[in-house]
């Protein structure tokens, strides 16, 4: 595959450095994650809401690892669909791939528009349809601007989130008074019925953790994107990994568990329990589903623009306005998709969809990387060792398996 673009042609600019990248990355998976859908891991997990997270969290981390050499091998946009075209050498199942990134990406910023409505009516009670169509079109009028500035948004935003996490932590501390008393109810119980809710808890959880495979889609526009990239998605994963496991500890010991999965904005009630105006919480808590919608559609019109630029999708995709130097068609027609997913469909079933499209992507990957470390010659800059991805795709692929059982079982029974 080479790109379709000829001798002056606007390109994609080069303008993101590691920690910028690493915040962008930290941006969906905060806002995806702990924001949104802590309720919904509990009510389905209980207090073993963070063994939840801890397992969501390796099943994401094998295949960020392999994500990671990927990246330092094949910087480029579509990076999934680059990635399963190497390693098969079959263009049309590539371009399969990188369609269903795509759609991971619209459901994904579908999901933070419905999760959006639950914090703002912390302060509004406007209707649900005429919030997601403000949310939706800001969002990518925005995505449309510039990458430099709209990555500069997710980024401060980022770190806002993430002062809001440290935020319920500190107001609600006196809960962790009572964890060496009450850690074992925080882990799954020797039953069968125990260690089935923390797994459903846990395929909900992964969605929390969707975002490292974004950044590989923003490639073309790292700095140094062999060296750049590895280092951003650890970084990203490791950091999001530990506020998680800290918040949602933090959550089942603060709140009454049907408080918690009740709550449309559990982190603000949280912070209401403890004697503080559950708006700071909430208005926190709509910057960073804003934000984490705002990196998926820019991820999901990246892959558009990189299958039209690798002759994988219609070329009109691949077009660069020369002054905003973004794929305006591209984010155009994402920006739509995300709005027709987000009227039609509830925060649960859009979460799982999420988690089912993404577990069947990184199978594909892990299993392309495999295939290309069984047949390389020469070492990547970044590596690691054979057994990842083998284990990636074991994991993955047990994880579907799981959910379409009880996913039958919950229609016959």
């Amino acid at each position: 595959m080479t790109p379709m673009s000829s001798p002056g042609t606007p390109t994609l600019k080069r303008s993101i450095g590691t920690f910028l990248l690493t915040l962008y990355g930290l941006g969906t998976i905060l806002g995806a994650g702990i924001y949104v859908l802590v309720g919904e891991v509990a009510r389905a997990a209980g207090p073993a809401a963070p063994s939840a997270f801890l397992m969501a969290s390796v099943l994401a981390g094998v295949t960020a690892f392999s994500y990671a050499e990927l990246a330092s091998r094949l910087p480029r946009s579509a990076g999934e669909a680059a990635y399963v075209a190497a390693g098969f050498r079959m263009p049309s199942f590539a371009s399969a791939v990188g369609w269903a990134v795509i759609a991971t990406g619209i459901v994904s910023a579908a999901t933070m528009a419905r999760g959006f409505v639950g914090y703002l009516q912390v302060f509004l009670g406007l209707p649900a349809a005429v919030v997601i169509v403000a949310f939706v079109g800001i969002s990518g009028c925005l995505a449309a601007w510039g990458i430099k500035l709209s990555l500069l948004v997710a980024g401060a935003v980022t770190v806002l989130e993430a002062a809001g996490l440290v935020l319920v932590c500190v107001v609600a501390r006196d809960s962790l008074q009572t964890f060496p008393q009450l850690w074992p109810r925080l882990l799954p119980g020797v039953d069968l019925t125990s260690w089935l809710g923390v797994t459903s808890g846990a395929f909900i959880a992964f969605y929390a953790f969707i975002g490292f495979e974004d950044m590989v889609n923003v490639a073309e526009e790292v700095r140094e994107p062999r060296k750049t990239m590895p280092r951003a998605i650890i970084a990203a994963l490791v950091v999001s990994t530990a506020l998680y496991m800290l918040v949602s500890t933090v959550a089942v010991l603060a709140l009454p568990l049907e408080s918690l999965t009740e709550s449309a904005a559990p982190l603000a009630a949280i912070v209401e329990s403890r004697g503080f105006p559950p708006w700071i919480m909430g208005l926190i808590g709509m910057l960073a589903v804003f934000n984490g919608a705002l990196v998926q559609l820019i991820m999901a019109s990246r892959v558009l623009y990189g299958l039209g630029s690798q002759g994988l999708a219609s070329p009109i995709l691949a077009r660069v306005h020369p002054k905003t130097r973004t794929p305006l068609i591209s984010t155009a027609l994402v920006t739509v998709l995300i709005l027709t997913f987000a009227l039609g469909f509830s925060l649960e079933r859009l979460a799982r969809l999420t988690s089912l499209v993404a577990l069947i992507i990184f199978v594909m990957v892990n299993a392309s990387l495999w295939r290309l470390k069984t047949d390389e010659r020469e070492r990547a800059a970044f590596s690691v060792p054979k057994v990842i991805p083998v284990l990636g795709v074991i994991l993955c692929a047990g994880m579907i398996f799981y959910q379409s059982v009880e996913w039958l079982y919950g229609i016959l029974g």
